[in-house]
C-alpha cells in the first residue's frame, strides 16, 4: 500500500461512497444467489455487520461475529451478534453449515488463521462464501499507483488474489464450487462517471473475465477418507444368505442320481 493515507480509513465507511455502493450492490446480488440454496441449521457472517449477506438464506439460526459491532443491528432475523476477532471464532468445532467472509481476509491480521478457524467450525460438506478485492484489476492498479492517493480504505491491508486464495483453500481441503468477477468499471469517485462507464461490465465479462475489481467465490469443505458404514444387521443378513446358498449348492452336487443307485 502507498505510504499516503486514504481519506477513508474503514471499509464500512468506504462502502457508503459512490464506488463503494457500486461494489456493495454487486456483491449483495452475488451473495444472495450463492447462499439462497445452501441448506442446514446454522449460518454465520464474519465482518461488516452493516451488511446482511445472509438475507437470502433460510437457515433458522443466523449470527454475526466481528471485532466491531454497530450501535443497532441492521437486520431483524439474526440470532445474535458476538464481538470477537475473526482469528478466534467463539464456536464449537463442526457447528456451522455456512460461513460468509465479506473482505474479512483482507482486513484481518492473520488471514491464514481466519481460514483455519472457518475450517474448524464448518461441518463436513459445509460452505464458505468469500468476497475480496482483485489486485489484478483497474482498481488494483489504481491502488498501487505511487503518485496517487490510495483508492481503497486503509483498513484493507493486503489484497488477496484469487489464485492465492485457491492455494490456501486447497491446503485446507476446500473445493471451489462457484465464482464470479465483477465491477470492471474504471476507478471513478462519482456516481456520474460510474454510470457512464457501466458498459465496461458486459465487456469485461466477455473479454477480460478475470480482471474484475471484486470477486466472490463459494467453496465446499471436503473430508477425504470418509467411509460410509452399512448397518450390522444388513451385513449379517447378506453373509447368512450367502452361506445358505453355498450349502444348497453343495447338497445338490453331492446327491447321487437315480442311475447310480440302480447300479
Amino acid at each position: 500500500m502507498s505510504t499516503q493515507q486514504s481519506a477513508i480509513v474503514s471499509l464500512s465507511a468506504w462502502l457508503n461512497t459512490d464506488p463503494g455502493q457500486y461494489a456493495r450492490n454487486w456483491e449483495h446480488a452475488r451473495f444472495d444467489a450463492m447462499v439462497d440454496n445452501v441448506f442446514g441449521y446454522r449460518a454465520l457472517q464474519v465482518g461488516l455487520p452493516e451488511l446482511d449477506l445472509l438475507r437470502a438464506n433460510r437457515m433458522p439460526f443466523k449470527a454475526f461475529v466481528g471485532p466491531d459491532l454497530p450501535v443497532s443491528a441492521p437486520v431483524n432475523d439474526w440470532a445474535g451478534m458476538v464481538q470477537a476477532e475473526p482469528e478466534f471464532l467463539p464456536f464449537d468445532s463442526e457447528s456451522m453449515d455456512l460461513v460468509v467472509l465479506p473482505h474479512t481476509l483482507e482486513t484481518a491480521d492473520n488471514p491464514h488463521q481466519v481460514l483455519r478457524e472457518v475450517d474448524r467450525i464448518l461441518v463436513p460438506e459445509g460452505r464458505v462464501v468469500i468476497a475480496g478485492f482483485n489486485p489484478w484489476s483497474l482498481w488494483g492498479l489504481r491502488q498501487r499507483a505511487p503518485l496517487l492517493k490510495p483508492w481503497l480504505p486503509a483498513e484493507v491491508g493486503q489484497q488477496v488474489s484469487l489464485s492465492r486464495l485457491k492455494d490456501w483453500l486447497k491446503l485446507l481441503s476446500f473445493e471451489i464450487e462457484l465464482g464470479h468477477f465483477g465491477c470492471y468499471v474504471p476507478p471513478s469517485r462519482t456516481k456520474k462517471w460510474l454510470d457512464r462507464t457501466a458498459f465496461f461490465e458486459a465487456a469485461g465479462d466477455r473479454w477480460w473475465p478475470s480482471c474484475g475489481a471484486v470477486y466472490v467465490v463459494s467453496a465446499v469443505k471436503r473430508v477425504h477418507g470418509m467411509t460410509l458404514l452399512k448397518p450390522n444387521w444388513q451385513t449379517k443378513s447378506l453373509k447368512q444368505g450367502a452361506r445358505r446358498a453355498a450349502g444348497v449348492a453343495m447338497q445338490h452336487n453331492s446327491t447321487p442320481t437315480k442311475k447310480s443307485i440302480t447300479k
